[in-house]
């Protein structure tokens, strides 16, 4: 492959790749033909039939790649983790890439598409990031279904003596659309059913699809599904699928969706995409079934959390990798010029010009990043994901700053020269592996109470001074703590751009108090989500949506996805 057109769009490098058919890419991996479901030419279910069959085998080794908080300069995580993978496999390594799956609401509206970029994707493009294997479609359906039998069960009679105020169940659609935030439900009299105030969540928020993303097998979908809390009866206990009866149709609906989805990258590294819970709002990780299937079938799993470390990466040590008994060999955490330099003030139009002093006040975010993944003891490498506008003096000053502070780094240049570009990087990570100390654990103990675990995260992973809680969730917490909810993990929904719950301070910031202004019940899931600042569960779209510049050739060919 050549690299000399890298001014080429994503869409046009993954339009123009030679993918192998799936077929050879299941030739590289330990799995049988019967335990393989093709979809078309170019992406496979795998059956879970693979986790019993290697049960016994032993696992490879998880990388998480983690990042800065977020800018809209972009910092290419899925691109490095994508990027690393194949650079493993440039050294001979049998890597393996375990990612989520794309949300048509971020690529409908502003964020894009989430398959990698330049050299590094994950192929075929344009069908992850639309509807791939129909994953999401199914979760939305499953979601509705609770919906609608909530909706029925009120209207046959209310056995349950649902309280119709209290009802906290909303419907899911996969786009961004303000308009659904808030709705009313069965209007137009007696035979419409009894009205309600209702909502509707993004897809990607969906407890269903937290639910999905940290099950084990089959049974274990159903019994977290049969778990989840639909809303409170008159008396103010809480109703449950499982009190409607719901769980079976539901894990029904979700069987097929459950089996990861196996792609490949431009270089045919093997890739399972699935799930794709929001990190800002759900724990954002991809599947723990694709993640310890992947573990099975290699012996280097990359696998990323959403956002920046205080988000994606604390959900995926605090919760999943608990929930799933993985153990992290390592994270990569990705920074990148740009992104620095908005941190140290600058605004996103000045971003091409060389500001050395600029960047250098933004690696107070790498830093506190950095002590996040110490506090969970883990090795880290930094990985400088270098934009072709980056100059020489800004990429030494990183680097440089980080061999003053004795922390591993790697210029990574994946985006431009795909697994090449990762080769250093990968060497990299291969050494901390190797000589790295990791004492991984958690950062709180699940028997502690509920607002001392929140307190723990706010301290220890965003350098909050306090943390203050609403009248609201100081009533919740005692209610939650009375239903016996109270040894769950805290999933955090807050802002991705900053440390704090006000997404307007960039870098790191101090003496900043975070605020609970309510708690969510994800008993299916098995966490608590704690809402801090103005976190929407249904985004809007910008003035000019992604989809304007969508379309599609006479000869069926996606155009405008990014």
């Amino acid at each position: 492959m050549g690299f000399s057109t890298k001014y080429k769009s994503d869409i046009e490098i993954a339009q123009e790749a030679e993918l192998k058919p799936i077929k050879e890419i299941v030739q590289q991996l330990d799995l049988h033909d019967e335990e393989v479901e093709p979809y078309g030419h170019y992406k496979a279910k795998i059956s879970l039939d693979v986790m019993k069959r290697l049960e016994k085998k032993k696992d490879g080794k998880v990388i998480l790649v983690t990042s800065i908080n977020p800018t809209p300069a972009g910092e290419g995580k899925s691109t490095v983790t994508v990027g690393l993978g194949q650079g493993l496999a440039k050294l001979g390594k049998n890597a393996m890439i375990a990612m989520r799956e794309p949300s048509l609401g971020p690529t409908m509206g502003i964020k894009g598409g989430a398959t990698g970029g330049g050299y590094s994707q994950v192929i075929p493009m344009e069908e992850i990031n639309l509807h791939f294997t129909g994953d999401f479609h199914a979760i939305t359906t499953a979601n509705n279904t609770l919906s609608a039998l909530i909706d029925n069960h009120i209207h046959q009679g209310n056995e349950l003596q649902i309280d119709v105020r209290r009802v906290t169940w909303k419907r899911v659609v996969d786009l961004n659309d303000r308009a659904l935030r808030n709705v009313i439900v069965g209007l137009g009299g007696p035979v419409q059913g009894v009205p309600r105030e209702d909502g509707f969540d993004i897809t990607v928020a969906s407890e269903i699809m937290a639910i999905f993303c940290l099950a084990t097998d089959l049974q274990d979908l159903k019994k977290r599904l049969s778990k989840i809390v639909v809303g409170y009866d008159i008396h103010k206990q809480p109703v449950t699928a499982s009190d409607l009866g719901a769980e079976g149709a539901l894990t029904l609906l979700l069987k097929d969706a459950l089996k990861p989805n196996l792609v490949q990258t431009l270089e045919h590294t093997p890739a399972l995409i699935h799930g794709g819970p929001f990190a800002n709002i759900a724990h954002g990780c991809n599947s723990v079934i694709a993640t310890k299937m992947a573990a099975k079938l290699a012996d280097y799993v990359l696998t990323e959390g959403g956002f920046g470390a205080d988000l994606g990466a604390e959900k995926f040590l605090d919760i999943k990798a608990r929930y799933a008994n993985i153990k992290p060999e390592a994270v990569v955490i990705v920074a990148t010029n740009r992104a620095l330099k908005m941190h140290g003030g600058v605004a996103k139009e000045n971003l091409k010009e060389e500001n050395v002093e600029a960047l250098s006040k933004g690696l107070e975010n790498l830093q506190k990043h950095i002590e996040t993944v110490q506090a969970f003891g883990l090795p880290f490498v930094v990985a400088i994901n270098r934009f072709v506008t980056d100059t020489e003096k800004e990429v030494k000053k990183i680097e440089t700053w980080c061999a003053e502070h004795s922390y591993p780094v790697a210029l990574t240049e994946v985006w431009e020269k795909g697994g090449e570009g990762g080769i250093e990087l990968a060497k990299k990570v291969l050494d901390v592996i190797e000589t790295g100390e990791n004492h991984f654990a958690p950062i709180y103990d699940l028997s502690t109470s509920i607002d001392d675990k929140v307190k723990t995260i706010a301290r220890t992973v965003y350098g909050a001074k306090d943390v203050e809680f609403s009248s609201k969730a100081k009533k919740q917490i005692r209610a939650f703590e009375k239903f016996g909810w109270g040894n769950l993990p805290i999933c955090m929904a807050k802002t991705q751009y900053s440390l704090s719950d006000d997404p307007t301070l960039l870098g790191r910031p101090t003496d900043f108090t975070i605020t609970i202004r309510e708690f969510r019940p994800s008993i299916g899931a098995g966490f608590i989500v704690a809402l801090t600042g103005d976190v929407m569960t249904m985004p809007g779209l910008p003035k000019k949506p992604a989809a304007l510049n969508m379309d599609v050739t006479g000869e069926g060919k996606a155009v405008g996805l990014f």
